[in-house]
């Protein structure tokens, strides 16, 4: 193979149509754009345009809001921690937190935490560090003889 006789595969990419260019090359005329109007023209951004008529976006009312106070944590279940143990993937007698269940493969990211959830069981005794757990997941933890850390609760009594 030389330098000069590399290429794509046959079909790899197609050639670009050429819109406007007469009426032989099946995209010619109108260019593809139908007839005349304000979507045939250039520059037109009608996204939500209604003709005038009051948009539905602005018809509903509004409801909620977004607290960009809150905390998104990464969930993951008890049971998610036993089969990572099962597959090898974390070891049970180090000390469970964010990193290890990140270089394990079973959260995604970190975001502000991890929160363990209650959903499945688990049969081994585990050290778990983590931002926050379900009554029941504590529960589930204790029962197989491990322990969970989790950080201390400020009161606001003062």
């Amino acid at each position: 193979m030389k330098l000069n006789e590399i290429k794509d595969n046959e079909g790899a990419s197609k050639d670009r149509i050429r819109v406007g260019r007469g009426i032989g090359s099946g995209k010619g005329k109108t260019g593809g754009r139908g007839v005349k109007g304000q979507k045939a023209r250039s520059g037109v951004a009608i996204n939500g345009f209604e003709g005038g008529q009051m948009p539905i976006y602005r018809r509903l009312p509004k409801r909620g809001f977004n607290n960009i106070f809150s905390s998104d944590f990464a969930t993951v279940s008890v049971g998610r921690i036993q089969a990572a143990i099962d597959a090898k993937k974390l070891d049970p007698k180090a000390t469970i937190d964010a990193a290890a269940l990140k270089a394990a493969g079973v959260i995604r990211r970190l975001k502000d935490g991890v929160r363990v959830l209650s959903d499945g069981e688990l049969t081994v005794k585990v050290s778990i560090e983590a931002a926050g757990a379900s009554k029941a997941a504590v529960e589930k933890i204790e029962k197989a003889g491990g322990s969970i850390k989790l950080p201390a609760v400020e009161t606001a009594a003062e």
